[in-house]
């Protein structure tokens, strides 16, 4: 069967996306990527037709140019610049950027390859594709979005009901189950609680008037491992630097945990403290963290209720409300909650990603505070990176 298109707008993507790529459209465009999917479920395979429908699928998604009243709507928002949304007037996906192909096992693989400023915005329209492609022909849809709507009632009642008292932003893109879901459960959350302070996918913050949210991922991080000059155990400095001369604390959220939050912490210095908001958690022990993190800005001298902790790591609204009871009046906390809010169905989700995986022909890694979240398909790099990561830890501390 043929699906209706799934991808209808360009701004059906994640905030930080446009956050990353107008960094790298200002001060890296010679930067050229590959991109590589995983699905980590066990046992999950594609079948013929969902890989000639997912193909189908790209092949519309690369027939799309943004409207003129997207650009004027990203033009609005204050530290997306004029020349940018101008790049965005010409730019367009190109389908010889991605190859997909399905091993006689039903692995599904999916490589994007090109300018890193072109590239890295595949990343989440085709995870969206993906997903809804894999819902609706392996299970009988109606089914599933019964199953999530009967989750959504509760949800809204336990807020009603005073039972979560959290601010949280909707983070569901990548994983949704599919567009019309995620539409629906965004606009309720948003209409029928005040807790729903906004979402990542900017189509839908257009659409309903809500607050685009976004960080950077740790593709940005990433992405310096592969320029030569910089030391492997420093791109964290030169990501935050970069990060800062272009959005001067309008934007300034960082993330911690792409080569460990340990490491991030040697260059998150008192100027890097002053100059970001708050920090996004996405790997290891959320409660350690938190009193990391609060330890480290009271080392300089600053109130923890004048930063705010983004916690977005796999989070249900059970795990947000007691990281929420935990920190609360010591920190500003807020949460970025995806999956749980646009896949929760009773059938388990996919979780897949696509990782950038070499910069300008040389491997890089991300390996968080989980070990088994590092990603990386050249091994001999990867222990090259932690040996550099540890070395720099180890003199820190002489």
């Amino acid at each position: 069967m043929r699906l209706e298109p799934i991808i209808t707008s360009l701004l059906d993507t994640d905030l930080y996306k446009f956050n990353m790529d107008q960094v790298i459209f200002h001060k890296h465009t010679d930067l050229s990527g590959e991109y590589y999917f995983l699905c980590r479920n066990e046992g999950v395979t594609f079948t013929r037709e969902m890989f000639d429908e997912i193909n189908a699928q790209i092949d519309h998604l690369c027939t799309l140019t943004f409207r003129r009243e997207e650009l004027d709507y990203l033009r609005a928002i204050r530290y997306i610049k004029g020349d940018y949304v101008e790049f965005l007037r010409l730019w367009r996906p190109i389908r010889d950027y991605v190859e997909t192909a399905l091993s006689p096992q039903g692995a599904l693989e999916i490589v994007v390859r090109g300018p890193l400023f072109s590239a890295m915005q595949f990343e989440i329209y085709l995870l969206e594709i993906v997903n809804e492609v894999y819902f609706r022909m392996k299970y009988d849809y109606e089914a599933l979005l019964a199953g999530a709507k009967a989750r959504l009632e509760e949800k809204l009642r336990a807020f009603r009901e005073g039972r979560y008292t959290f601010k949280f932003a909707e983070f569901g893109c990548r994983r949704r189950l599919s567009r019309a879901w995620e539409d629906e459960v965004v606009r309720r959350l948003a209409r029928e609680t005040d807790n729903c302070v906004g979402t990542s996918n900017v189509y839908l913050a257009m659409k309903y008037g809500l607050t685009p949210v976004g960080t950077y991922a740790h593709e940005f991080v990433q992405m310096y491992q592969g320029i030569d000059s910089i030391p492997l155990a420093y791109t964290n400095h030169y990501a935050l630097e970069d990060w800062y001369d272009e959005y001067r604390g309008d934007n300034g959220t960082a993330l911690t945990d792409t080569i460990t939050t340990d490491l991030f912490l040697l260059d998150f210095n008192r100027a890097m403290v002053n100059n970001f908001s708050g920090v996004r958690h996405d790997s290891g022990d959320p409660y350690a963290w938190g009193e990391k993190l609060i330890a480290h800005y009271e080392k300089y001298g600053v109130d923890p209720m004048s930063k705010q902790l983004l916690f977005s790591d796999s989070l249900d609204f059970d795990r947000a409300q007691a990281i929420y009871d935990r920190f609360r009046g010591r920190i500003r906390v807020s949460f970025g909650i995806g999956t749980f809010c646009s896949n929760d169905t009773g059938v388990e989700p996919l979780n897949i990603v696509i990782k950038l995986q070499t910069v300008n022909g040389h491997a890089v890694a991300k390996l968080s505070d989980t070990p088994d979240k590092s990603m990386c398909r050249d091994g001999e790099y990867l222990e090259y990176l932690k040996r550099s990561v540890d070395f720099r830890l180890r003199r820190s501390k002489e």
